[in-house]
């Protein structure tokens, strides 16, 4: 069994190296599972402003499918141990036994979910720095032994390396490919309050399909539609994660915003389309560092301006309005204004 400092070398390396981040996610897992072990996981990538739930890698150890709508539905309604919830308590990492005082049943989803499945305790650690937050994970234990204080203190060990490299990787992911299709959508899905589908437009099944590869053992809704419908419920119950939209990465430079609305009494319906051109430019600003001033820059340049005109628009001297692209420029690691615009914009 590795060491506290081992894994977190070993982690460390990976977060640095090029590595999309389902790859890294991977590798992390497979070095974590050494050092801390546990039967199951969820390690989920969020969109950093709204917190949501994007895309999992997940063992959900044997759970049928059908349950995933209700187990995200009750993952969000449940304060204790939620990631949004521990991001604002400042917590990097806590456990099911920790945060409950020893009683579990305390936990809705653990009462109608994970009781059933023979989950004795859980570990959940949140991705989060000044740009937002960029995931989270939660280890499922089924052996009637807790998460100790121990490895509670070395999972929160790994939360900023982590949170670098699942930022750092989906800054990578800026690059259009030559022949690179269109985004889907505009679509729509139509849930139930169960979050079951009920109906969807014509152009939904294949944006869906883009969402969700057809090859991959997964329920026909993606985990992205289900989330944005689960973060409405929440904040109707008065239990916010955050707004009920989320961008998701498609491939490529393509990104899909999924976005969650009331329709009628009882039904919800989740829009898919193209995100916009404000909210690549915030995602690219974010993945990037950019500071504020940065990111004024980067959509003064999105809109065509030069140097004399931002200034003015600014109100600060010119050189400074270099600087800030020269910052702009190393940061995303480009040379040229043209080629910043071509990735921040999604232009091959």
């Amino acid at each position: 069994m590795p060491s506290a400092r081992e894994l977190l070398d070993r982690v460390e390396r990976h977060c640095r190296a090029d590595h999309t981040a389902t790859r890294l996610r991977q590798m992390v897992l497979a070095d974590l599972h050494a050092a801390v072990p546990f039967d199951g996981h969820v390690f989920t990538l969020t969109d950093p402003v709204t917190r949501i739930g994007t895309s999992p890698v997940a063992d959900l150890l044997g759970m049928r499918l059908a349950r995933l709508p209700e187990l995200i539905r009750l993952r969000y309604l449940t304060v204790t141990t939620r990631w949004s919830d521990l991001l604002d308590r400042g917590i990097a990492a806590t456990s099911l036994r920790v945060d409950t005082g020893g009683d579990p049943a305390r936990s809705r989803v653990w009462r109608e979910v994970l009781r059933e499945l023979d989950v004795f305790d859980t570990a959940t650690v949140v991705f989060g720095d000044r740009y937002g937050c960029w995931g989270f994970l939660e280890l499922l234990r089924k052996s009637p032994r807790a998460f100790d204080p121990t490895q509670l203190t070395t999972l929160a060990a790994l939360a900023a390396p982590i949170t670098r490299g699942l930022r750092t990787a989906l800054g990578r992911t800026f690059v259009a490919e030559e022949g690179e299709p269109a985004p889907a959508g505009p679509a729509a899905v139509v849930l139930g309050p169960d979050l079951r589908m009920r109906g969807q437009t014509p152009a939904a099944a294949a944006a869906l399909l883009r969402l969700n590869p057809p090859h991959e053992a997964m329920p026909p809704i993606p985990n992205s539609v289900y989330n944005a419908g689960a973060a409405l419920l929440a904040a109707e119950h008065g239990a916010p994660v955050g707004p009920p939209w989320s961008r998701v990465h498609l491939g490529g430079a393509r990104w899909l915003t999924v976005r969650a609305d009331r329709l009628g009494t009882e039904d919800i319906a989740v829009s898919l389309a193209p995100s916009t051109l404000a909210e690549r430019l915030d995602l690219f600003g974010r993945a990037h560092t950019l500071s504020t001033r940065e990111a004024q820059v980067l959509g003064l340049l999105a809109a065509g301006l030069e140097s004399p005109h931002m200034a003015t628009d600014l109100g600060i001297p010119e050189h400074t309005v270099n600087d800030h692209v020269k910052a702009i420029l190393t940061k995303s690691g480009v040379r040229t204004r043209q080629g910043l615009l071509a990735r921040a914009l999604g232009i091959t």
